[in-house]
């Protein structure tokens, strides 16, 4: 098993695990940390991608280590499983750009979540202001442009 896979493995767990709890059942953000590990394993599909271009699997990269770095602006340490909320902006943010810098059926192909990617994307980047604050939001785009 490889270290994407354990992570993968242990973040779907971690947060079905939450979902249960009292808090996460109630969380108005839930719905969103449900699509974090497969939006994490969409970025690691399309960074091994050869039709994805250099420039955006720079920014995928990015967006892989910062979703397991335990170093980040919302850390999942202190914060507990809402800490992942700037993970899967980051991640949506990043996908996004690759949607519209690329053909669209090109981030589709990898998709293992539930729903229409391009529907969870949207979606996750207009609550994105909500979930994060319009200043730490705008930090995070600005490091992932």
């Amino acid at each position: 098993m490889t270290i994407k896979e354990d992570f993968y493995q242990n973040f779907r767990e971690k947060m079905r695990g939450w979902l249960t709890t009292e808090e996460g059942k109630t969380n108005k953000f839930g719905e969103y940390l449900m699509f974090g590990p497969d939006l994490f394993h969409l970025l690691c599909k399309l960074s091994l991608d050869d039709e994805v271009p250099i420039k955006e699997k720079a920014k995928l990269a990015g967006a892989i280590a910062y979703f397991v770095s335990p170093v980040d602006l919302l850390p999942e340490i202190i914060t507990g499983p809402l800490g992942y909320l700037d993970d899967i902006a980051v991640a949506a943010y990043v996908l996004n750009g690759i949607v519209n810098n690329t053909d669209k059926a090109l981030v589709e192909k990898h998709w293992a979540g539930d729903g229409d990617v391009l529907h969870v994307i949207r979606q996750i980047i207009k609550g994105a202001d909500e979930m994060l604050g319009s200043g730490l939001w705008a930090k995070l785009k600005k490091k992932f442009q």
